[in-house]
């Protein structure tokens, strides 16, 4: 079995095909590349809450009015060299996170969850398509049971009143977009092998994107809108043409950044 497709596999001995192994798979996902998309900054957004501290006691203090807090945050996924890149926000050259925040008490769930994510990544001045939103899979729920910092995947037995509870949701990417992130804020593209197993630097819920995105089939489409290469386990390969990637090299790209100019492969604008 191979990843190329059948016009990109250069061999004389090509591999055997096994039969289909999809069952109970959810439908395969097509990745778009990197370059496919403009990425620009736009105003400053500051943080809420100064520390810590003044962050939990705002939780709180929602929780006392409003009851559980709602979270939704977002899993946009592109490739570069034929390999997932999950696109994700860094706050400060140290914290990392996924666009989207907590929801107002009384939004509706998938277009309060719209509203944060053109909060953080539509651009000032958008045009037709640039503040629409294909909300997939919820992948996961992490659940905050006391007023402190720490979340779990699962909900200990003994909390009946759990404080927050945060969605992640697939983010199905169009093949262009605009992005524009907050001048104190940088948007990163990581690749899943920098993710796995990196508690230490990405924490427990970003460094688990990996395992949430295991059960999906990915094709990798290039940039003239052809299938590149796919995830074995389907059948029958794909057979447009596509580029060889084989020897490129594969890491975190930072995409956009308000301190300093961007040298990258996707385009890099001031607004739009």
């Amino acid at each position: 079995m191979s990843t190329l497709t059948t016009t990109t596999l250069n061999s004389s001995f090509p591999p055997i095909l096994p039969a289909p192994f999809t069952a109970n798979q959810p439908p395969t996902i097509r990745l778009y590349p990197l370059s496919n998309y403009t990425f620009g900054t736009k105003e400053t957004q500051p943080e809420e809450d100064p520390s810590v501290v003044a962050r939990l006691k705002r939780l709180e203090e929602h929780y006392d009015n409003y009851g559980m807090r709602r979270t939704c945050e977002g899993i946009l996924v592109c490739h570069e060299h034929n390999h997932p890149h999950v696109l994700m926000l860094q706050i400060a050259n140290a914290f990392f996170k996924l666009p989207g925040d907590y929801l107002p008490h009384d939004a509706d769930e998938i277009e309060g969850f719209k509203q944060r994510l053109n909060e953080r990544l539509a651009p000032t001045n958008p045009k037709e398509g640039d503040t629409e939103w294909e909300v997939g899979d919820c992948l996961a729920q992490w659940w905050r049971p006391n007023h402190e910092t720490f979340l779990y995947p699962f909900l200990p037995a003994h909390v009946s009143r759990p404080k927050e509870l945060k969605k992640l949701y697939l983010i199905h990417l169009p093949p262009n977009k605009v992005l524009s992130v907050p001048k104190n804020m940088k948007l990163l593209a990581v690749p899943l092998f920098e993710l796995y197993d990196n508690t230490a630097r990405y924490g427990p819920q970003l460094s688990a994107i990996p395992h949430y995105l295991s059960r999906y089939r990915f094709e990798y489409v290039d940039e003239e809108g052809k299938v590149a290469s796919v995830m074995p386990g389907a059948g029958q390969l794909p057979g447009p043409d596509a580029k060889d990637a084989k020897d490129a090299k594969v890491g975190v790209t930072v995409l956009a950044d308000g301190d300093k100019e961007v040298t990258m492969e996707g385009t890099h604008t001031n607004g739009h």
